[in-house]
């Protein structure tokens, strides 16, 4: 049977993406496929995606390693689709999963437009062997890889290869005296990558930090009535299936009183000079994953009922620890809730999510001495902090937006009006 060649390019799994590194091929040259089989797994600067083949046949060769970052448009694998079963060799490595990819759709591989750069020729010559953060110092420095001799075991080309091509020929200056570093007992330092998800945050965070000026606001609460009306919600028969906790009314207050000071759901749109006022919630939950820091949203969560909102914030954060979190998900947040109280820490000072007004940190609650009704007695208690942007936030709104945070959680009775 004639040969076919199909090219599958590296695909724009989520809105802005450059780029994507391979973490796994669950196939190899010679295994069979078939239209909608996941044939790998990338890290994007966002979250870990499978990414299924839209054509039948076998594979005929895969363009890059396993650990490679790749620009978005580049061929990643082509498919000989004219070869019947016959000619397919056995499969190496684990079997391949069926696509679990949401909003991926295997018949439009690629959304964007390939840029230049990364068109593949058709008979490409041999990839220099090097690891991603490497491969990023080459680009940084204009060096072309293939013109960099290796000297790492297989032939991978080292960073000290490439700090080594970029130096000038001219005589090295006189060496210059370094007192022995102290011999310390303990592990030997080593260099860790920085790379997907990790790498974005680092991004982010410093971008928020340095383009959205900061101020933070504290406030200590009395949660008792709120512990009180969790334990009586888990008894709920209407509740019945779902996991409730304080996170969850945490959640429903921040939603309340954004819906009574609806200008702190908001972003600055710089280039415009505008400040764009959302229609809707898009709850963020700051997620400790394997991976990194990720803010997936609930989307339109101040319409869910308090069921709704506990079955949404429950999947939000198991598929985050399970590492599947999707582009989609992580796009569109409006205002952000991170539970540091889960660390045992009492307060902080948060970071907002780039493009967002504001940002709850929610502190552990612990028993302590309070005055309830005239007499010091012992009360449940944690600490609320509000960053918020201050060319959208003045100092009066974080403030109310706060307080009313905090009435909500005293008294919480009003945060089941629409449950």
């Amino acid at each position: 049977m004639t040969s076919r060649i199909r090219e599958f390019v590296l695909p724009d799994v989520g809105e802005g993406l450059t780029d994507a590194q391979i973490l796994q091929w669950h196939v190899s040259p010679g295994s069979p496929v078939h239209d909608g089989m996941v044939v790998c797994e990338v890290e994007t600067a966002k979250a870990a995606v499978e990414l299924p083949i839209p054509y039948d046949g076998v594979v005929h060769e895969l363009r890059f390693p396993e650990g490679t970052t790749v620009d978005v448009g580049a061929v990643i694998i082509t498919v000989d689709t004219g070869a019947g079963p016959e000619a397919a060799a056995p499969a190496a490595g684990p079997p391949a999963r069926q696509p679990n990819l949401v909003g991926y759709g295997a018949a439009e591989p690629a959304r964007r437009r390939p840029r230049a750069a990364a068109a593949a020729p058709a008979a490409p010559p041999a990839l220099p062997l090097a690891k991603p953060p490497v491969r990023k110092l080459a680009r940084d420095h204009g060096v072309d890889l293939a013109a960099v001799p290796p000297s790492g075991p297989d032939g991978v080309i080292t960073r000290e290869d490439v700090l080594a091509a970029v130096r000038p020929a001219a005589p090295a200056p006189a060496p210059v005296s370094v007192p022995a570093p102290v011999p310390a007992d303990g592990p030997q330092d080593r260099r860790i990558p920085v790379e997907g998800v990790r790498r974005a945050t680092a991004r982010a965070m410093v971008a928020s930090a340095f383009t959205a000026p900061h101020a933070t606001e504290f406030v200590t609460v009395d949660v008792t009535r709120t512990m009180r009306l969790v334990r009586t919600l888990r008894e709920d028969p209407e509740l019945s299936g779902v996991r409730v906790n304080v996170l969850l009314l945490v959640c429903r207050a921040l939603l309340a009183a954004v819906a009574r000071h609806p200008e702190i759901n908001a972003s600055w749109d710089e280039e415009a000079q505008e400040i764009i006022q959302y229609g809707r919630i898009n709850l963020g939950i700051a997620a400790a994953t394997p991976r990194g820091l990720l803010v997936p949203n609930i989307k339109d969560a101040g319409r869910l009922t308090l069921r709704r909102l506990a079955e949404e914030l429950d999947a939000l954060v198991s598929t985050a620890r399970a590492g599947r979190t999707t582009p989609a998900a992580l796009a569109g947040g409006t205002v952000t809730i991170t539970n540091i109280g889960t660390f045992g820490v009492d307060t902080g000072t948060p970071v907002l999510n780039p493009g967002e007004a504001a940002i709850l940190a929610f502190g552990a609650v612990r028993e302590r001495p309070w005055v309830h009704k005239g007499e010091v007695r012992p009360r449940q208690v944690t600490t609320l902090a509000l960053s918020f942007d201050h060319r959208l936030v003045d100092g009066e709104l974080g403030s109310r937006m706060l307080a009313d945070t905090a009435r909500l959680l005293e008294d919480p009775r009003r945060l089941l009006a629409r449950s």
